[in-house]
């Protein structure tokens, strides 16, 4: 039997242990604007010119872009004059600020805020809560409070969401046919973008954002046209203010930001003021329930513990919680994407 020294290095260790290089090379180029360029210039760009434009070094920004070219974000062209690179299709798609699926947004929020935490995922899994604290010296007992620290930061979550649903949207709100409702409330919709997704998809409908009184200012100034009259919002907080009747909730990575008891106490809520016959649609990251993966549930259930106080779950597990609020019939979709659904009915 040969020695460990024999055994060849596993080609997966490799890529784990570097994973956090590959993600803040992608997030650097975002940050300074390289994708944006070079949809904007209409042809490939030597890095000379691509550094000259963008105020950095040229070594740096050779070497940036030869990252790129290696994650299959930038295609290089070698000429008797030097290299040219230009965007390839996915980067164009979802890296540049101008695209209707941009994830520039989420990106940089990864970047800037999400990152600094998990600086301090040991501590997290030690103590098993977020870790606002450390990360920017502010309390970690109010998530929210946290997440929404400054208008800055309130906007860059909400930017970030919103990029999100343009891409995972229609897949959520079309898992099963929600057309027999019309009067629908999307609590925590935050900037609306699945909001108006919904009324897209279902024309007939009228969604009513509630969220937080500066959430709800924010979205209507930056997010929501006003000429959007299928659109309308109300300012609380569900956990303390009433909830108004409807005929379906839709509660949209909500439930994973809080432990089991929030969890029913919010369900219970919702359960009460729904109208007879209507529904609660949640929107979440189903891990499999033998907890195997997917991977990117089980890495967001991480990402759960260094930012809020909830975790993600299988879909056994919601539709337990909801029943125990009352709701019947619960029916589970996968969608294939990253987020499910998952409809209770009254």
């Amino acid at each position: 039997m040969g020695s460990t020294e024999d055994l060849e290095y596993p080609q997966v260790i490799l890529q784990y242990s570097s994973g956090f290089l590959v993600s803040k090379v992608m997030f650097t180029a975002c940050e300074l604007g390289v994708f944006d360029l070079l949809l904007e210039s209409g042809k490939p760009l030597s890095s000379d010119a691509i550094a000259a434009r963008l105020g950095t070094s040229t070594t740096g920004m050779e070497r940036l872009l030869d990252a790129c070219v290696g994650l299959k974000l930038l295609e290089v062209e070698l000429t008797r004059e030097g290299a040219f690179y230009r965007n390839t299709e996915i980067s164009n798609i979802y890296l540049t600020k101008s695209s209707p699926k941009s994830q520039y947004h989420i990106m940089m929020y990864y970047s800037n805020t999400v990152y600094l935490c998990w600086h301090y995922l040991a501590d997290a899994v030690r103590e098993g809560r977020n870790q606002y604290d450390r990360a920017f010296g502010i309390s970690s007992a109010d998530p929210f409070g946290a997440m929404y620290r400054s208008e800055e930061e309130m906007l860059k979550f909400m930017a970030g969401q919103n990029s999100v649903w343009s891409i995972c949207g229609r897949d959520v709100l079309s898992a099963f046919d929600l057309s027999p409702f019309k009067q629908i409330y999307d609590l925590g919709g935050g900037g609306g973008a699945l909001a108006r997704e919904c009324v897209s998809l279902y024309p007939d409908s009228k969604v009513t954002i509630y969220d937080l009184p500066q959430v709800v200012q924010v979205a209507k100034e930056q997010f929501v046209p006003p000429e959007e009259c299928r659109i309308a919002f109300h300012e609380g907080d569900f956990f303390n203010d009433l909830i108004p009747e409807a005929e379906l909730y839709i509660l949209s990575k909500i439930l994973h930001d809080w432990d089991d008891d929030k969890c029913k106490q919010l369900l219970t809520k919702v359960y009460k003021a729904c109208k007879p016959g209507g529904g609660v649609l949640l929107v979440e990251s189903l891990l499999n329930e033998d907890r195997s993966g997917p991977l990117e549930t089980q890495l967001y259930s991480m990402n759960m513990l260094v930012q809020t106080e909830g975790k993600e779950r299988t879909a056994a597990e919601y539709s337990k919680l909801l029943e125990a609020a009352g709701f019947g019939g619960v029916q589970v979709k996968r969608t294939g994407k990253l987020y499910d659904a998952v409809l209770g009915r009254k």
